[in-house]
């Protein structure tokens, strides 16, 4: 290798191979030197270049193979050649042996003009060392998989030695003890088990007490998966750490508490909401992740097709109305009204939101947090947003007659009310808010448009085997005799953590509330004569969005029962 070359700068090369010009070149320096931050990170933020240009081009500078350690598994005895504090500073972890030299170790590294990192590479593994490129995206993940079990798994011991060893050193209050709490095993073991979470697309983790252990389970598109378990005395430690970092009562172990943590991953900001629950065996957590970025995605991003986009965007031109998007719990609906909502967010309208809790915090709009023991419920916080002179109002959920009555009402004088509500589909939405006690009249003339919406898993793209379907999936799918159709199963690889799944798309089912529409609503019909009605009209249902899905190869006949179990 050409050491001279390897002594190029990043910049340079970028230019010289033009995947930047030398303007943004200049721009990238100025700011990565005012914030302190790494070139290339720099150049990826402001969009100049991607992390897979930047591998490249230094790939094709010092003629190096670039490695995806995305799709491959790392040997444990391999990644232990070396020590994860080491693989961490270098952003660079061994992956292989070279084949046809026993002594040459194959180190994946997002900077191959390290000289110092190879040095000492070398020196600690008593090898060659051969880089290969990858992306910082890339190694974070592979040191994550390679290391992270093992240093939760090591903290977790540390905590269990030092609770042997420490009679006398309960001096909390001490100065010192305050210095390094940052550095202490028990805060190591709940930052290190977020940030892992996180950078597994965990949605949700569950700390639960056991009998004989603590189990630790993550939840990563849409199911729950056991990551590891602690012994039993480690248990009032974590707990006690959460309800420090989430502001909550530590003395409190009788009653469920919530609270709220904020935390950077990655450079990216988590909006984390804790639940403890107190259980036979100890106090159960769950804790929500939400990434702020992901509550304000632009709207192509959730998975609607082309006739579906015009139907929302059709939905949300109206001036004045109610908006309703239902679905159960953790089918995307909050996220679904944080995207109409940004896109609604300009200068001149003024939007508020009331919401139990808000779950992340939009530039431009006012947003309340509901507090039932100062008095301010759902309908308070509405009777005094109608004389803050408002546009556009968003009520977190509509949960009883009140609530849905100030918001008929709300959405009849002017404004634009947009809310959420657990129904199975949009025409039985109707029903539910008769039921609420609201006249069907009403509900006939402020109704603009329902959009009912589930979850389904993606087939891991790298791993989904084509099959043809059996009669009973046939059935599932109703089609027609003779017609022949692929479809596509979940297998499992190291992409999708052998699950064959990876990520989640929206399935969508949107009522407009056209005038035969409002008519069968206003004369109370059930939700079968209104989905007939909706469904002539051109509406898909849940099921006909989700076999659409599955037609495509995006997910599998099993996915598309779950989210379309009662249609």
């Amino acid at each position: 290798m050409d050491f001279k070359r390897r002594k190029m700068r990043l910049g340079d090369i970028l230019t010289e191979q033009s995947v930047i010009t030398p303007e943004q070149l200049d721009e990238a320096l100025h700011e990565s030197k005012i914030e302190g931050k790494r070139l290339g990170d720099t150049l990826v933020e402001k969009r100049f270049c991607t992390e897979e240009q930047i591998a490249g081009a230094l790939a094709d500078q010092f003629d190096l193979d670039v490695v995806d350690l995305t799709t491959r598994e790392v040997p444990e005895d391999i990644a232990g050649m070396i020590k994860s504090q080491m693989a961490k500073k270098y952003n660079a972890i061994p992956f292989a042996i070279d084949p046809e030299r026993a002594n040459v170790l194959m180190v994946a590294m997002v900077d191959p003009m390290d000289l110092d990192a190879i040095d000492d590479l070398s020196i600690v593994t008593n090898m060659q060392i051969q880089p290969v490129v990858t992306t910082p995206t890339s190694i974070i993940q592979a040191l994550d998989k390679a290391y992270g079990r093992a240093e939760i798994s090591s903290v977790a011991d540390a905590y269990a030695k030092e609770k042997e060893m420490e009679a006398a050193a309960i001096a909390a209050q001490n100065e010192e003890y305050n210095e390094d709490i940052e550095n202490s095993p028990i805060v190591q073991l709940v930052k290190g088990m977020i940030e892992q979470a996180v950078r597994q697309r965990t949605s949700d983790i569950h700390i639960e007490a056991m009998e004989g252990q603590v189990r630790v389970r993550y939840r990563i598109d849409g199911a729950l998966y056991e990551r590891m378990t602690y012994s039993p005395r480690l248990l009032p430690a974590i707990v006690a750490r959460i309800k420090i970092i989430g502001g909550m009562d530590i003395s409190e172990k009788r009653k469920p508490q919530d609270g709220r943590i904020t935390q950077i991953v990655d450079k990216q900001e988590f909006d984390i909401r804790v639940s403890i629950l107190p259980t036979v065996h100890g106090e159960k957590v769950v804790m929500r992740l939400t990434s702020k970025s992901a509550l304000s995605r632009s709207k192509s991003q959730l998975g609607f097709n082309e006739e579906e986009l015009k139907r929302f965007d059709h939905i949300f031109k109206n001036p004045h109305g109610i908006i309703l998007v239902t679905g159960p719990t953790g089918s995307g609906k909050s996220t679904t009204l944080y995207t109409a909502l940004s896109e609604l967010n300009t200068e001149d309208v003024n939007i508020i939101t009331v919401e139990d809790p808000v779950e992340a915090n939009i530039d431009g709009i006012n947003q309340v947090h509901v507090n039932a023991k100062a008095g301010l419920t759902f309908a308070a916080a509405l009777r005094s947003i109608l004389r803050q002179d408002p546009d556009i109002i968003m009520i977190g959920e509509i949960r009883d007659g009140e609530t849905g009555s100030i918001a008929v009402t709300a959405s009849i004088t002017g404004h634009l009310v947009v809310s959420t509500l657990h129904t199975n589909s949009s025409s039985a939405t109707i029903g539910r808010l008769a039921d609420m006690g609201i006249e069907p009249y009403l509900l006939a003339d402020s109704i603009v448009g329902i959009i009912a919406q589930r979850l389904a898993r993606r087939l891991c793209p790298a791993c989904k085997k084509p099959k043809t379907p059996t009669e009973e999936e046939r059935e599932i799918m109703q089609l027609e005799p003779g017609e022949e159709v692929t479809i596509y199963e979940p297998c499992g690889c190291g992409k999708c953590d052998m699950t064959g799944f990876k990520g989640r798309i929206g399935v969508y089912e949107i009522l407009e509330t056209s005038p035969a529409i409002k008519r069968l609503i206003a004369k109370n019909a059930d939700a079968e004569e209104i989905k007939n009605v909706a469904v002539s009209e051109g509406m898909n249902t849940l099921r006909m969005a989700a076999c659409k899905y599955v037609k495509q190869g995006i997910t599998a006949v099993s996915e598309m029962v779950k989210v379309s179990f009662d249609s």
